[in-house]
């Protein structure tokens, strides 16, 4: 259950924060409400007991220790990753706003000297942070491990990897902490708020991909492939997809996979992180603004 407190006294104190105090205050009792109800410990277990099964998993069968190719090891983390870390995101937002409007929280929230984009920024970067540690802990341990136990020619492909999937997987996830802020803010009951959240995590994880292929099946002839390319870009999974796809790149995984057809258009990885931290600029900006907006 999360910690129906607001904010620590400090905020009630005389003398003013500066908009940074602010800000850190809120963020800081988020992180610390999460980290007291274990939210944080289960979320980093859940992705480190992933990253060790995966990069094991050869090892149980043949009963000596077996290393994977780090593209290979790289494409299952990424391929179970964005199941795990939009859904991971979603049950740690989606009662931000709503759930503490049903309490009266909010309302006491509001009656502090805070501006109300500072409540958003601070319930962001709090959350954010829970993701970023969970993420850290979870792929980071294995890298360690991997790179303490693998071969020394595999090593630096290993670390980049890893690297990559990491801070791909923290942009991915604040993505969906936003949504989820988003659907908290419009909606007036909790329930409503998880149930609209979960079909946005099934269309953009699992229907809009097999529609994408549908389309380019049915639809190559006449089509122009650039096109899918472009489609591909607007879904923040298929990019977290496609970003670590042409990170990791191997001929093998890359001739089974729809997302090949990114690596056609030339784009290069400083642009799709820019694509995806923009996703993070432009939805945190649509919150705080209907947040000033909405009557609460």
């Amino acid at each position: 259950m999360k910690s129906v407190d607001v904010l620590p006294d400090v905020l009630l104190e005389v003398r003013p924060l500066t908009t940074i105090g602010l800000i850190a205050t809120i963020a800081a009792k988020e992180f610390k409400d999460n980290l007291r109800n274990r939210w944080l410990l289960m979320m980093s277990g859940i992705l480190l007991l992933l990253s060790l099964c995966v990069s094991f998993m050869g090892s149980a069968v043949s009963g000596h220790l077996v290393m994977l190719d780090p593209a290979q090891l790289i494409s299952s983390l990424v391929t179970l990753s964005v199941f795990i870390l939009p859904l991971g995101a979603i049950l740690l937002s989606y009662d931000s706003f709503v759930g503490e409007k049903e309490s009266g929280t909010l309302l006491l929230l509001l009656t502090y000297p805070l501006a109300r984009w500072h409540i958003v920024c601070g319930k962001f970067l709090g959350h954010g942070g829970v993701m970023a540690v969970a993420c850290f802990l979870g792929f980071g341990i294995t890298c360690g491990l991997l790179l303490f136990l693998g071969a020394t020619d595999a090593n630096i492909p290993l670390l980049m990897g890893f690297i990559h999937l990491i801070c791909s997987s923290i942009l991915l996830s604040l993505i969906f902490v936003l949504i989820g802020y988003w659907v908290s803010l419009v909606v007036q009951e909790k329930a409503k708020a998880l149930g609209i959240l979960l079909l946005l995590w099934f269309v953009l994880v699992l229907v809009y991909d097999l529609v994408l292929l549908t389309a380019l099946v049915g639809l190559a002839d006449s089509l122009n492939r650039e096109w899918f390319n472009v489609v591909i870009l607007f879904n923040p999974t298929d990019l977290f997809r496609a970003l670590n796809l042409l990170a990791n790149p191997a001929e093998n995984l890359a001739a089974k996979s729809s997302l090949a057809l990114v690596a056609q258009t030339g784009l290069s990885l400083p642009l799709m992180y820019a694509i995806l931290t923009a996703w993070v600029g432009i939805l945190l900006l649509a919150c705080t603004g209907y947040f000033r907006r909405i009557e609460v």
